[in-house]
């Protein structure tokens, strides 16, 4: 798996997340297992959806290009 999300998706998506499980645990409703699907993409800065649309928003650090 490429990195198709930029750091500061990844925090946002982190934040997002633990709100919304937060928010399923006050008010004690399961809706709130939604919230780990935007930990786990800003986790592992990866999400599905971005790939199948083509959107790249990680930038590659000059030592992370390999060279041809």
């Amino acid at each position: 798996m490429n990195c198709n999300v930029g750091k500061t998706e990844q925090v946002f998506r982190i934040s997002i997340g633990v709100t919304i499980v937060l928010m399923g645990l006050y008010y004690k409703n399961w809706w709130g297992i939604i919230g780990l699907a935007p930990i786990i993409t800003g986790a592992t800065r990866y999400c599905p959806a971005n790939a199948l649309l083509g959107i790249q928003n990680c930038q590659v650090s000059e030592k992370n290009k390999v060279l041809d």
